[in-house]
């Protein structure tokens, strides 16, 4: 018999057949797949884990399989990008100093040291160093380079310094206290002052103390103090002409218990009749009867249905809008509908939640500024097109001016005790450990790290009153908060009180069912503090070091949070109205998204099996596993 020509080398992944030489071919297979995702170990892609090999039998032979297990796969791809969301775009950049320079600064000691900070975020992506964007520790790190407590040659890289943040916020929020950990050059006595005067006013080192060589402030926080102040017209209820007022109560009837609703309306059950009457008539009595009619069809219509002038159109670009765009499950569910179109299409023109004011104003805002300031409203002013120019129809005019007596009307409003208790009633609802999936992104019912511990969530006994809007104070201390859960928490609060509804429904939000809860603006939330009292006591016994304590800065801490923070909190909502518009179009956003906070409960709206795809990639929000903002 003729020998058989030699055998083909087997390529990885083809069958090696039994037969003559079948267990050395094997061998040569298994090796060769081997070879070859070592080889790619040793390359390393960055952020992910090296290729498994994985022999298969079948009945003719083995199989060898480069990629291993599909669902080990796809759980390492979401780690790394876990690992990308932690880590953040701290990339090398290129270094901003010569090799010279460089090598005539001369080597200094570095220290591990707690920098303790304050800010305002406002007109920031954040907290967390992003090369690409305007952030918090970006203008910290240009500081510190600056004012000589990170050298030359560390410049071009904050992983250099080991950088760590303590909690990391959102865009647009603000902090009194944080804390960053990093080695710097301490020498000089006045460090501090060298690095304040290279930061905005808007940005302060409030003071620095050595720690251990191992120190990370994440990972030694107990715990965190949050603060949020909103506006107390929040928890009026939803007008009784808008698409979600009619929908109580026709839930209520239908569910029999409509008169357990109007009891829980009872201290506001007359606010809309009388901001008809006292703001909203002599506007109308002007007007011809026709015209009457169709402003106040206009108004309560839904935005899909009532699209602003051309001139006024406004693309909107904010996290809710996101969050109320296209929502596919996991298994590829159709996005839900709207009764007048396609929900992603209809928020594509919504604002339900906060943007940075320089980025937008809606068409409602513009029109509530010019009115209540005074200013002609026959015309909308515009540089860039000459349509904007054009005169406002009668219909438009009206329309504004009737927009502008709403917010007036609920500016005067002022919470009643009854329904502060409620509010405390539903804050009291998270304290304890709870499943908070429902509250932010990339979580499921099974997973553990869902879980977090909430220790208290008070409304402060008194509300202050600035540029006529009453705010009440809302203080929440936990262990550690994931993205966007805060914000989530206050609006559900907001929703049980201002609709009427049972706090049972917090119950259901922390079992395996999916239920959209929209986010509050992120205007009103700001990190107080975090709580390092394991560490202090060691620090102080074992490390021989100071506390890391914010007493010391209170006077200064609260000058800077008065000025800094609360005042440019009020300032953009008394100009951009971002509360009033979050929920002004959730009221009138036509769809059962929302329609589990009726009586009828989860089981009237329907819900998506996973998050919104564009609301996981959001890119200017927290850490998914660590901290809100």
């Amino acid at each position: 018999m003729a020998d058989n020509p030699p055998a083909a080398q087997p390529s990885t992944g083809a069958a090696v057949r039994t037969g003559t030489g079948a267990e050395e071919a094997e061998v040569v297979a298994e090796d060769e797949v081997r070879r070859e995702a070592e080889a790619e170990a040793e390359a390393g892609v960055e952020g992910l884990a090296p290729r498994t090999t994985k022999v298969v039998a079948t009945r003719g032979g083995k199989w060898a399989e480069k990629n291993g297990n599909k669902r080990q796969r796809n759980q390492d791809g979401q780690e790394a990008k876990r690992r990308k969301l932690e880590d953040g775009d701290e990339g090398v950049s290129a270094s901003p100093f010569s090799k010279e320079e460089i090598e005539a600064e001369g080597r200094k000691p570095k220290r591990k040291v707690a920098v303790m900070i304050g800010y305002a975020g406002s007109g920031y992506k954040g907290m967390q160093i992003n090369a690409q964007e305007k952030t918090i520790e970006g203008d910290l790190f240009k500081a510190f380079v600056a004012a000589g407590a990170i050298s030359k040659a560390n410049a071009d890289d904050p992983k250099k310094s080991s950088l760590v943040r303590c909690a990391r916020t959102d865009k647009g929020v603000h902090a009194a206290g944080n804390v960053i950990s990093l080695k710097l050059i301490v020498e000089e006595p006045d460090i501090v002052q060298k690095i304040n005067e290279n930061l905005p006013p808007q940005i302060r080192v409030w003071g620095l103390e050595r720690t251990n060589g191992s120190f990370s402030c994440y990972q030694t926080c107990d715990s965190r103090w949050y603060e949020y102040l909103i506006p107390t017209y929040s928890f009026l209820p939803p007008h009784p002409q808008s698409f979600l007022g009619k929908k109580l109560v026709e839930s209520a009837e239908k569910e029999g218990v409509f008169e357990t609703y109007q009891s829980l309306q009872e201290d506001v059950a007359s606010f809309w009749a009388e901001t008809e009457e006292k703001y909203v008539k002599p506007i109308l009595d002007e007007l011809e009867p026709e015209l009457r009619e169709a402003v106040m069809a206009t108004i309560h219509s839904s935005e899909e249905e009532n699209p602003a002038p051309k001139q006024e159109s406004v693309k909107v670009k904010s996290e809710a809008t996101e969050e109320l765009a296209e929502i596919k499950g996991e298994d590829g569910e159709e996005p839900i509908k709207t009764e007048t179109g396609d929900t992603a299409q209809a928020a594509e023109d919504m604002n339900i939640d906060t943007r940075p004011p320089a980025e937008v104003k809606a068409e409602e805002t513009a029109a509530t500024i010019r009115s209540e300031a005074n200013e002609d409203s026959a015309k909308i002013k515009s540089e860039n097109t000459e349509e904007s120019k054009s005169v406002l129809t009668p219909l438009e005019a009206a329309v504004k001016q009737v927009k502008a007596a709403y917010i007036v009307a609920k500016k005067a409003y002022r919470i009643s005790s009854s329904r502060k208790q409620r509010v405390q009633e539903a804050l009291d609802g998270y304290v304890g450990t709870k499943n908070f999936h429902n509250y932010t992104i990339q979580k499921t019912f099974s997973d553990p790290s869902a879980k977090r511990v909430i220790r208290s969530f008070k409304v402060r006994p008194e509300p202050v009153i600035v540029n006529d809007t009453e705010w009440l104070s809302l203080k929440v201390h936990g262990q550690s908060f994931m993205m966007h859960q805060i914000r989530k928490m206050v609006a559900m609060v907001a929703l049980i009180v201002r609709c009427g509804s049972s706090t049972s429904i917090m119950q259901e939000t922390y079992g395996p069912a999916n239920i959209s809860i929209p986010k509050a603006p992120s205007l009103g939330l700001l990190l107080e503090r975090p709580v390092f009292d394991t560490y202090n006591q060691r620090a102080v016994t074992e490390y021989m070091r100071e506390k890391i304590d914010f007493d010391k800065y209170e006077k200064e801490m609260n000058e800077f949070k008065q000025r800094e923070i609360y005042d440019r909190l009020y300032r953009e909502e008394e100009r951009d109205h971002q509360f009033h518009a979050f929920f002004h179009h959730i009221d009138h956003f036509k769809t059962d998204y929302f329609l589990w906070i009726t009586a009828s409960g989860i089981s009237a709206a329907k819900q998506s099996k996973s998050i919104s795809r564009r609301d996981e990639q959001s890119d200017d929000e927290a850490d998914i596993n660590g901290e809100e903002g």
